[in-house]
């Protein structure tokens, strides 16, 4: 509907993308025409409230009624999913000055240089709601938005990505774009009653209304700048000395969460070498206090560090090594000598991220000067201690790590230590009645301490944006659901397989393979105490074989489902490597990950591809050596408890016979192609969203597709809609006519021979 060079759409939530949070929402390209405007333009959003946005162009299959925005741009309207809001073009000015409020640690660590970096070319109006999200500018400031995401990264930690501002004055008010000459600057200070920590290390988010996050356990153990809020000048790295800053409070010891057992090995040694030294004295031997935990990145490892040593009477000075490996190297020695000489006795020299200062395999000057240090500070028995933090102890310098004689394991929380997390994260937070956290703690696999802390930070934003509009103000299941599926743990990133909300009822058929998988796959991953009580070990892997496009890979996506379990997707480039011993250690690596992360459910697709019949490659004896790694670490010396190995193939032939025997992939399940039952299982489960006219006989249909495999009846339903939509794009119901082209246009694809050698196959190994 239009009115006066104006037009009336639909607010619609768009799904989370690169637009999520930017100022931006996408119309019909036909939209765009109508307004007269261009991709890029502003245009003028009126709901409740008036604001503006930069519009963008949807794809061409988009509702050309429909405005899709994201939720911070619907709130700043002043609209729900549903709503009429009224467009116009508008003229952009760029603004003056634009001052702004928000949480207190952002407003103590985030100058105003980096604020305007992260807001610019964003359009604003006072009263409106901004994110810190960059907009992804072209190829000249890619670099800018890359340093700027580094730096917000390093002083507020993965918060930042879902922390919200507001607009509180703008010059001009309403529509202006924030440029390079715009003045940013934060509404007021920070209350003198709001102790910001000066020590390099993590923020809490103070300034939220929903929940006080834990310093520790926010995203990362990246560092914060200290506070400028009056001088507005940046830090420079030389000023930042240890002797000049306290450190950050500490989470008392009995409030710990989800780290109890290391917390309490670090305890008892720290103890022993500062406070019971007579003991050793009567035993005859003495300690270093050169400990070095080791942990996944975000699960705390500093955090209990600081906890202990304020159990045990001992005051930290603290570093980032990270921070450091940034500095020119003489700037970087003189800030670990500051650190040294700010130890009080007895102290504590935490190190984070030493492998940035000690990396394995290359001495660098700063690495052996530290460790030089560490042999002066470990010098007097029971003044002082190091603790050094790092992800793995196979990344930290090997003469460095004989000087850091203990180790000390943060482990990936398991359901009961993710559910004390959520516990102490929300216990400044309305929780609704109904909400289990112990339910969310179980679909939350893989997930550390920080992840935990994003994910619940995201469900409390989620409830705030809900009472903004009336809703109600305590968090919901609703709120938690959607936090889990747009926050992914990192243990996972850039391996995980998306499941959306997929389980074995959404599969067709396949009766006595869902079986199978049941109790081999999901039986290990959800119940392993009854195979301990029972005496005997989970099955470590299965390989699903059978003609493609028959729902190995689909069955294997509802399966993890089903079983709340994290999805490692192993791809053939992320292990093949020509060098020497690379494919090997990938092989480790992504064990070590799937350990980690447990349950763990590992899916190897095409395995054939990955791990053929040794002895008859040409690459050199790479694809040998990967299969020997997946051999060793399938059924060697370290536990797979919680994770689960499935390989999918079309060649069960090809691959290495040793994989196949038990103890290995010791199940093998031949996936057949649907029969006429399946096939309308199929058909049904495809078209539950699908408009079918009475005329359209789903059972019968199936009975005609003989040598159509499972991908070929969704694509015959999704045929038959898209046939529909040709004759009319305003069409509600798909016919039996529209059926019967779509069967016109998508043939089988399964090959009878390859169906008969597949039997084959099946047969002998069942006899």
């Amino acid at each position: 509907m239009t009115d006066s060079g104006s037009l009336t759409l639909t607010a619609t939530r768009a799904r989370a993308g690169l637009d999520a949070r930017r100022g931006i929402v996408r119309l019909h390209p036909e939209a765009l025409t109508a307004l007269g405007l261009r991709a890029g333009d502003a245009v003028e959003l009126t709901g409740r409230r008036t604001t503006a946005a930069i519009a963008l162009a949807a794809d061409r299959y988009a509702s050309r009624r429909a405005l899709y925005a994201d939720d911070l741009t619907l709130g700043n309207i002043g609209a729900r999913d549903g709503d009429p809001v009224r467009l116009a073009p508008v003229s952009l000015a760029a603004a003056d000055r634009v001052v702004l409020s928000g949480p207190a640690s952002a407003v103590a660590v985030v100058d105003p240089d980096t604020l305007r970096l992260a807001l610019l070319s964003k359009v604003v109006g006072e009263g409106d709601d901004v994110s810190l999200l960059p907009i992804e500018l072209g190829d000249a400031q890619r670099e800018i938005v890359a340093a700027t995401r580094r730096t917000l990264n390093n002083t507020l930690g993965m918060g930042w990505t879902t922390m919200v501002l507001n607009v509180v004055e703008a010059s001009p008010a309403h529509a202006a774009m924030i440029t390079s000459d715009t003045r940013v600057e934060w509404e007021h200070d920070v209350p003198a009653s709001i102790e910001i920590p000066l020590e390099s290390g993590r923020v809490a988010n103070l300034g939220r209304a929903h929940a006080p996050m834990p310093a520790s356990y926010s995203a990362g153990e990246a560092a914060a700048a200290r506070p400028r809020a009056e001088t507005r000048e940046p830090v420079r790295a030389e000023a930042r000395r240890p002797e000049a800053q306290p450190g950050i409070a500490p989470i008392p010891y009995e409030e710990l969460a989800g780290a109890k057992i290391p917390a309490e090995e670090l305890r008892e040694l720290l103890d022993l070498g500062f406070n019971h030294r007579e003991v050793l004295t009567v035993v005859g031997t003495d300690m270093a206090l050169g400990v070095l935990v080791s942990g996944p990145s975000g699960a705390g490892k500093a955090t209990v560090a600081r906890s202990v040593a304020a159990a045990v009477g001992a005051r930290v000075s603290e570093v980032s090594g990270h921070d450091l490996a940034a500095l020119e190297a003489n700037a970087a020695a003189d800030q670990l000598r500051a650190a040294v000489a700010a130890l009080a006795v007895p102290g504590v020299l935490l190190v984070r991220g030493v492998e940035a200062i000690a990396p394995a395999g290359k001495r660098t000057p700063l690495g052996t000067m530290f460790t030089r240090l560490v042999d002066e500070v470990l010098a007097e028995p029971g003044e002082h201690a190091v603790v050094c933090t790092a992800a793995r102890v196979e990344d930290v310098d090997t003469a460095l790590r004989s000087r850091l004689e203990h180790e000390v394991v943060v482990p990936m929380p398991d359901a009961d230590s993710r559910r004390d997390l959520l516990v102490y994260f929300t216990r400044g937070m309305k929780v609704a009645e109904d909400v289990k956290l112990e339910s969310v703690a179980h679909r939350a696999p893989g997930y550390v301490a920080s992840d935990l802390a994003v994910m619940v930070r995201e469900a409390g934003v989620r409830a705030a944006m809900r009472a903004k509009g009336g809703g109600a103000t305590a968090l919901q299941g609703t709120d938690f659901d959607g936090a889990l599926e747009s926050v992914r743990p990192t243990s996972m990133a850039g391996d995980s397989v998306e499941l959306g909300g997929l389980t074995l009822a959404d599969v067709g058929g396949m009766e006595p393979l869902k079986q199978t998988l049941t109790e081999t796959v999901l039986w290990p991953l959800t119940y392993p105490d009854a195979f301990t009580r029972l005496g005997i070990e989970a099955p470590r892997g299965i390989l699903l074989y059978g003609p493609p496009g028959c729902g190995k890979t689909y069955i294997v996506r509802a399966v993890a489902g089903e079983g709340h379990a994290n999805v490692l997707s192993v791809k053939g480039s992320e292990l093949l490597n020509k060098w020497v011993g690379e494919s090997e250690k990938n092989v480790r690596e992504l064990f070590r990950r799937a350990r980690q992360a447990s349950p763990t459910l590992m899916f190897f697709d095409e395995l054939d591809a990955l791990a053929p019949v040794r002895g008859g490659g040409t690459d050199g004896g790479t694809a040998d050596r990967v299969v020997a790694a997946l051999l060793t670490e399938l059924d060697g010396a370290e536990s797979l408890r919680d994770v689960v190995v499935v390989g999918a193939t079309n060649r069960p032939d090809m691959i290495d016979p040793a994989l196949l025997r038990p103890g290995r992939l010791e199940r093998l399940v031949y996936v057949p192609p649907p029969d006429a039952h399946g096939r309308a299982d199929i058909l049904r489960a495809n078209a539950k969203n699908v408009p079918f006219a009475d005329d359209v006989n789903l059972d019968e249909v199936a009975d005609e597709l003989w040598l159509y495999s499972a991908a070929d009846c969704a694509a015959l339903v999704r045929e038959a809609a898209l046939t529909a939509m040709r004759e009319s794009l305003e069409a509600s119901i798909v016919t039996a006519s529209h059926v019967a082209q779509a069967m016109e246009r998508v043939r089988p694809s399964l090959d009878p021979e390859q169906l008969e050698y597949l039997e084959n196959y099946a047969q002998n190994r069942e006899s």
